[in-house]
């Protein structure tokens, strides 16, 4: 399948969705929720694929925000139509059952910190700038930036970004715990693909066991987060990955992970 607003590749367990609307610094429009949300559609059906990788294309923006030519013109009921379409399309990051890693390489401005924010963790090449800058535009931001920023830095770092619709660079990003790494321009892709590769040679039980996990008990009790856990790691015990990952430890090996969820 071809797309106009982004571009979509697979290389052996990796898949990387480029936002690709360079002129507009990659900013989201219906049309490229639309897209993007196909995309998801089609990583979710497609079990061989271990790990998600997200990055803008061009030099400046990963992605710089939402089109404001299209908000410019929403009255309160498409405003809201609007944003619940990408919010729904952000959501799926979280839902998804593959770990998800955002490239920054430019450019992460209202949506596109909310679309770093909804992902499992964010390297950021030393030029990136994220900020939710809604405020200088009389609105907030509207695809989960107030809640789920809050949740990761604090809320009272969280207000003060979100009041002054500052933008902060990738160094302090890195000191708030917004960023994971910070690699040089060219750099980026490489160190992110890098880590992408290792996660990929993990089981694919348990990766998606421990993102779920992971999610699941950020919303509740530390007790209810326990037993959480400990049923997964029971289901997991139970997959193929499971045996030959015990099986390569006993026998001094490198495990080879080729289970499907089809043996879990």
């Amino acid at each position: 399948m071809s797309y106009t607003n982004i571009a979509f590749e697979i290389q052996d367990r990796l898949a990387i969705l480029t936002f690709n609307r360079p002129k507009a610094l990659n900013a989201l429009n219906r049309a490229l929720l639309e897209e993007f949300a196909q995309v998801l559609d089609h990583i979710e059906e497609n079990e061989d694929i271990r790990v998600l990788v997200l990055t803008g294309s061009g030099n400046k923006a990963f992605v710089a925000g939402a089109d404001i030519t299209e908000i410019n013109r929403l009255g309160p009921l498409g405003a809201k139509q609007f944003a619940r379409r990408g919010l729904d399309a952000i959501n799926r990051l979280t839902q998804l059952p593959i770990p998800v890693i955002a490239a920054v390489n430019g450019y992460a401005l209202g949506g596109g910190t909310e679309m770093a924010l909804a992902c499992d963790f964010v390297y950021a090449a030393e030029t990136a700038q994220f900020g939710l800058p809604e405020i200088n535009l009389g609105i907030i931001p509207g695809f989960g930036g107030t809640q789920r920023l809050s949740r990761l830095i604090g809320p009272n770092m969280a207000r003060e970004m979100i009041y002054t619709g500052k933008m902060i660079n990738a160094t302090e990003a890195l000191r708030l715990g917004i960023v994971n790494k910070v690699s040089a321009p060219d750099q980026l892709m490489d160190d992110v693909l890098a880590i992408a590769a290792a996660i990929a040679q993990k089981g694919s039980t348990a990766l998606r066991a421990a993102k779920q996990a992971i999610n699941n008990g950020m919303n509740v009790d530390l007790a209810s987060g326990l037993a959480l856990e400990n049923d997964a790691f029971a289901l997991c015990l139970a997959s193929s990955d499971a045996r030959e990952g015990t099986s390569a430890f006993l026998e001094k090996r490198k495990p080879e992970f080729t289970g499907t969820l089809s043996d879990s």
